[in-house]
């Protein structure tokens, strides 16, 4: 099992910037993939980013985001981390982290208990 903690979210005004931030526990070594989802209120959770393991990770993001935010990876302390800039309104919502393990040729989902990231205008 993984458990992921996330911290760094708040309330922040429009052009501001914040780091997201998810510590994973457990059976970190079977983790593959981690990443970034989002689900802004009223709507269904999307993906923001994602990082894999191994290298130096490669990384993809979604088009809302390309150029604003960045993921990265701490492989010493099991850590992602997603910074946010020229954050806008729009990118308000709950903040969840995940892990992807593959264990005995399964894939299994893990999430984080999300965060709150609020953007004013």
């Amino acid at each position: 099992q993984v458990q992921l903690v996330e911290s760094g979210g708040g309330l922040v005004q429009a052009g501001g910037s914040l780091r997201l931030s998810c510590a994973a526990s457990g059976s970190t070594s079977s983790i593959n993939t981690m990443g970034w989802y989002r689900q802004p209120p009223g709507n269904q959770r999307e993906l923001v980013a994602f990082i894999t393991s191994g290298g130096g990770g490669s990384t993809n993001y979604a088009d809302s985001v390309k150029g604003r935010f960045t993921i990265s990876r701490d492989n010493t302390k099991n850590t992602v981390y997603l910074q946010m800039n020229s954050l806008k309104p729009e990118d308000t919502a709950v903040y969840y982290c995940n892990a992807l393990t593959v264990v005995g040729g399964y894939v299994h989902d893990h999430w984080g208990q999300g965060t709150q990231v609020t953007v004013s205008s």
